[in-house]
């Protein structure tokens, strides 16, 4: 019998990216091939020269069909076969190629926000629900919104063999957070994306949309963000300490680039703000969440670990924020002298200004 295999893509969607998918009835014991789409519907090609190519990079179980139905994540190429200038997971293999033998992992923690006709899912119709502060992590009545979509998400993530961690409501009404890793650079955002495309999937079932927009309500509301966890073999190891500083020192040198990697809104997000560092600064600390870079508690008593990268947007794409990590910290300790200074005593925090600031930036 034949299986159903659904085939998700990146659109051309400005400025960010959206999701699209179809779906393809697959002969039993054949593999999902390589397929096609009309390009000038998905913002990605004009209609004189329509066809673009789907290849399949990610398969996993399809959890809301039948039990041999699939979820097949694609990345797109021209019609002759060259990656699509919308392809941002071409250049990523390049770069985990290249810096294959340092084994860079993450774990990417994903924010967004439920909408309702307009409005983030259970605000009242008019006016404001009450401030910020029981819905982080809260439980119990009406503030708590959305829980049922939640956990029907991670209910499918888990079937689907997706790489979920976990699960926890957010700072603001409506607001929630799952986090997905920890997986090398390709995996995390292969996966990613697919529990991107189930989350939005699964809402449709309650009439409800997902917005993963920087700042989703301006005013003093938290915006929506994807902190990115990264490390090294190095500094995973024991003795890593010195690695983790490095990395947090070498984010420092590439700032505007960064920032411009991490997605649309950030100005409005990173203001200083709400748990954020401004995005015209970069700063890391232990256990700092207002800092650019954050070095875990528990990870400067080990002394080896990870660090977690606080910019990244909720609406990043994260094939590029991969990319440029992986690039800036990776190609430091490449071209680093073999020979190590003495281990540094502290990751007190540092301030560098980097990015020009902006005429405005919205509270975050």
């Amino acid at each position: 019998m034949s299986y159903q295999a659904e085939y998700i893509w990146m659109d051309g969607t400005e400025p960010t990216r959206d999701l699209r998918s179809k779906t393809k009835i697959v002969p039993d014991g054949k593999k999902p091939p390589v397929w096609g789409f009309d390009g000038s519907s998905t913002n990605q090609a004009t209609g004189h020269f329509s066809d673009c190519v789907l290849v399949p990079v990610f398969q996993c179980k399809d959890p809301l069909r039948g039990e041999k139905d699939v979820l097949v994540m694609c990345e797109v190429l021209n019609a002759d076969f060259t990656p699509h200038v919308t392809n941002t997971r071409a250049a990523l293999a390049e770069a985990a190629k290249k810096y294959a033998s340092m084994e860079p992992m993450f774990g990417i923690e994903q924010e967004y926000t439920f909408f309702q006709d307009g409005r983030p899912y259970g605000w009242p119709e008019e006016g404001f629900p009450p401030p910020q502060g029981p819905y982080y992590c809260g439980v119990g009545g009406a503030k708590m919104p959305g829980r049922d979509i939640v956990e029907a998400h991670t209910l499918a993530c888990m079937r689907a063999g997706i790489g979920i961690e976990g699960t926890n409501a957010e700072v603001m009404m409506g607001q929630w957070e799952f986090q997905v890793g920890i997986l090398d650079p390709l995996a995390v955002g292969d996966q990613l994306w697919t529990a991107r495309w189930l989350l939005k999937r699964i809402a449709e079932e309650f009439d409800v949309d997902v917005s993963f927009d920087a700042k989703p309500i301006k005013g003093d509301w938290n915006g929506a963000g994807a902190h990115t966890n990264f490390s090294t073999k190095q500094m995973r190891a024991p003795g890593g300490w010195d690695a983790i500083v490095d990395g947090c020192e070498a984010l420092g040198t590439e700032v505007e680039k960064h920032i411009k990697a991490y997605g649309v809104g950030i100005e409005d997000r990173l203001t200083g703000e709400h748990e954020t560092a401004p995005y015209s600064k970069y700063s890391y600390g232990v256990s700092d969440r207002g800092a650019s870079v954050r070095i875990p508690g528990a990870v400067a008593k080990e002394k080896r670990g990870y660090l977690e990268d606080r910019r990244p947007n909720a609406n990043a794409d994260p094939y590029v924020v991969a990319r440029v990590i992986v690039e800036t910290i990776c190609g430091a300790a490449k071209a680093a002298p073999a020979k190590k200074a003495p281990a540094k005593k502290a990751a007190a925090k540092k301030t560098t200004k980097k990015a020009p600031a902006k005429k405005t930036a919205a509270r975050r």
